[in-house]
């Protein structure tokens, strides 16, 4: 009796079933493994690129707010605030998995800083954080908060800006001419986003100065783009979705000078019509966007935010000049831009096993397989 008393309290009873303290123990460290192999590979391929999905939920979350304020209705107010609330808890999600790419692939870090696409993508977190700041129903421009999130969000653009365009012209492997792609427009719309939150504070001089800085490199990467230089043409296929961004800077000018001037003046008016008529010489090319529209891509995302600063830009444009083309062209924009996230978010639930796939063109050719580690 009491050796099966001793044999009882070693051991557990589950279901009918008698699991030891040694099996318990290996089920435990066989979970544990497979936890950290699965972290180990999400920030391992987890990269900067992924915040083009908290870059289109954040220009999606401004839309809304745009479209529905005023608003007296509680579902009209409300609605608005959920895709603000839903844009931010993706946006913190990526912020911590990057933040842990930091600690744990530091050397996979510096290799996107030094890649001619993914380097651009480092400007996409901040981006995020500033739209999401000028869509944020809580707190107001004039606050102090607001304020204080602005600098934080904005000087990490300004110290990039100061790095790459550095680079663009004192670095011979790292001319313009031998890395300028769609993608390094997305620093110039990190000049203009901040310039506009600015606008928006008053801070009229800084905002002024980061359109003008955002400007100025945006007609120099037109050009660049177009004369399409030896070098220039290093986009791999799947990504060819960027090539929306060619309308996505001219459009956040446009909202950025109107916040400044106070009116969508003549300059917003002519960068409204640049965006919309580079966005109807994209549309009517598909063919370029077939070989990228194969399989599904987190690339694909790149559709989205483009498309709804366009959106944006017509609705202050509709404001400006009221008839009913004006109406008829912001309603269209606005409802493309909403059933182009919608769809994104559907393909992307979907195809959940293809958004980590190992031949990313922005991941180095070859992945560590070492256990998580600082070094």
């Amino acid at each position: 009796m009491a050796g099966q008393k001793s044999q009882s309290e070693t051991e557990h009873v589950m279901d009918g079933a008698t699991i030891s303290p040694s099996a318990m123990t290996q089920s435990f460290n066989l979970s544990a493994a497979i936890v950290s192999k699965s972290l180990i590979l999400l920030l391992t391929r987890f990269h900067a690129g992924y915040f083009r999905i908290s870059l289109s939920l954040g220009g999606q979350a401004l839309l809304w707010k745009t479209l529905l304020q005023p608003a007296n209705h509680v579902i009209l107010t409300t609605i608005p605030i959920i895709v603000w609330l839903f844009a931010l808890f993706i946006l913190v999600l990526f912020s911590i998995l990057y933040i842990l790419r930091c600690v744990y692939r530091f050397n996979m870090v510096k290799a996107e800083f030094l890649h001619h696409i993914g380097v651009n993508y480092l400007f996409a977190p901040w981006i995020s954080w500033l739209l999401l700041l000028q869509s944020s129903p809580f707190v107001a421009p004039k606050n102090v908060s607001y304020l204080i999130l602005w600098w934080i969000f904005a000087v990490p653009v300004f110290v990039l800006d100061v790095k790459i365009y550095g680079q663009w012209f004192t670095k011979g492997k790292r001319y313009l001419t031998a890395v300028a792609n769609p993608t390094s427009q997305i620093s110039v719309i990190g000049n203009l986003v901040g310039a506009r939150a600015a606008a928006q504070m008053g801070w009229q001089e800084i905002a002024v100065c980061l359109f003008s800085l955002g400007m100025v490199h945006y007609l120099v990467l037109f050009v660049t783009l177009y004369q399409r230089f030896p070098g220039c043409d290093r986009l791999p296929a799947m990504l060819r979705p960027v090539f929306f961004l060619f309308f996505a800077a001219p459009s956040m000018a446009s909202l950025a000078w109107d916040t400044i001037s106070g009116s969508f003046d003549i300059a917003s008016k002519m960068l409204f019509f640049l965006s919309l008529f580079l966005f109807i010489s994209l549309i009517c090319r598909p063919f370029l966007f077939k070989k990228s529209m194969r399989r599904y891509h987190v690339a694909w995302w790149a559709y989205s935010f483009p498309v709804t600063s366009l959106a944006l830009a017509s609705a202050e444009y509709a404001q400006e000049v009221e008839g009913g083309v004006t109406h008829a062209i912001m309603l269209i924009l606005s409802g493309l831009s909403v059933l182009v996230i919608l769809s994104l978010l559907v393909f992307t639930a979907l195809n959940t096993k293809m958004l980590l796939p190992d031949d990313d063109p922005i991941l180095p050719t070859s992945l560590p397989d070492h256990p998580l580690s600082t070094a």
